[in-house]
């Protein structure tokens, strides 16, 4: 090979791994299943992740740079969006090869889905079709916002903060599916926790929005 074929080989690789280096942080990977719900200020990320907002701005310019985020101003917040639905797609590539192959993470998952029976039992498709026909009722315990901009299909908008005060909505007759942001988001557990207490037939929904899309299902938006 000549040096200059090698050069530009190089170059191709090098490019490439701009990409791995940007996702190499846990909370960069946090930030992006964060925006693939939808468009926040550094403010909101920040609170969020739990980290101050000079910290979620040094790891937004990491990923603006490898041109995985984009920001507009509004007013005197600047908000964050992914620069494209590949990259929430990226996102969820990323946690299912690690959950494939890398035993701590299966092991982690366990423990956090301590009740398989808690889960919801039927495949993606069978899912859609019950609650298009009523048989279940699935609820989004995402913020509001985040519904507003991409929900799954016949969802409800029923926040975790609310859910308790609007339990009247919910028909004790029918199952209930609840889902938030995706496997490693803890609302779902919380919701399912609590309407079981209330004594609701309750399970809970490992994907959210962007698995959904990456499993070429349909969205509603807006």
């Amino acid at each position: 090979m000549t040096l200059k074929k090698r050069e530009i080989k190089d170059l191709l690789y090098e490019q490439v791994a701009r990409i791995g280096k940007a996702v190499s942080s846990p909370k960069r990977l946090e930030l992006l299943e964060l925006l693939a719900q939808g468009e926040k200020t550094v403010e909101v990320l920040a609170q969020e992740l739990s980290i101050d907002v000079k910290l979620a701005s040094a790891h937004l310019k990491a990923l603006k740079t490898a041109r995985l985020v984009e920001h507009r101003r509004e007013g005197k917040y600047m908000v964050y969006r992914l620069s494209g639905d590949d990259v929430a797609q990226l996102w969820v590539t990323l946690r299912l090869v690690a959950e494939e192959h890398l035993v701590e993470l299966q092991l982690a998952l366990q423990r956090l889905v301590a009740d398989p029976d808690k889960l919801a039992q039927v495949g993606r498709a069978e899912l859609l079709a019950q609650a298009r026909r009523g048989e279940v009722i699935v609820i989004d315990v995402r913020p509001e916002e985040e519904y507003a901009v991409a929900h799954l299909p016949h969802a409800r908008s029923m926040p975790m903060a609310e859910i308790e005060k609007r339990l009247a909505e919910l028909p004790r007759s029918r199952e209930i599916v609840a889902y938030c942001r995706g496997p490693f988001c803890l609302l779902s557990d919380e919701a399912q926790k609590l309407l079981a207490r209330k004594g609701y037939r309750v399970r809970k929904l490992l994907d959210g929005v962007a698995e959904w899309s990456a499993a070429g299902l349909p969205l509603e938006r807006g």
